[in-house]
């Protein structure tokens, strides 16, 4: 092997290491959280049986009406000292969306798009957030959105 690729397969070892080494695949962990129908369910399936308390201390911002649901922009953002940020939404056949895994002290300031479409029986689709503190709660809060043109736009 040459001395080039050795230093290059080394830096990438290297640089992929720590992020492996502090992040946790939800998927392969919590299987049953990705296949929940309810956002209830998937919590649950996510973290167990806890209490979720609502917190202004989450700024979560979604539009209130799209007349599209295409490319819904959504923002979290918490000064909350978090292991874990979780997105669920009611619209989709399986309700978890993305479990972030929080570095200590990491920034949570996360920007999105969705793909959100209006319910069978026309009510607003609701997407939450939950925060999993490093005190050991759960802090959620909670957002409508109305479609307007269905998720085709």
């Amino acid at each position: 092997m040459n001395r080039r690729k050795f230093l290059s397969m080394s830096m990438s070892t290297a640089l992929a290491l720590p992020l492996s080494a502090w992040a946790t695949d939800y998927r392969a962990e919590k299987p049953a959280a990705w296949t929940a129908k309810t956002v209830d369910d998937a919590i649950t399936a996510l973290y167990g049986n806890v209490e979720l308390v609502e917190s202004k201390k989450i700024i979560f911002k979604v539009p209130k009406i799209t007349t599209t649901g295409n490319q819904v922009p959504v923002s979290i953002k918490t000064t909350i000292d978090a292991k874990t940020v979780a997105l669920f939404q009611n619209s989709n056949p399986e309700s978890a969306v993305a479990v972030w895994t929080v570095p200590e002290n990491g920034i949570i300031d996360y920007k999105l798009k969705l793909k959100i479409k209006t319910l069978a029986d026309g009510s607003p689709s609701v997407v939450r957030v939950v925060v999993q503190g490093n005190d050991g709660r759960f802090y959620t809060t909670h957002a409508s959105v109305v479609v307007r043109g269905g998720c085709e736009g």
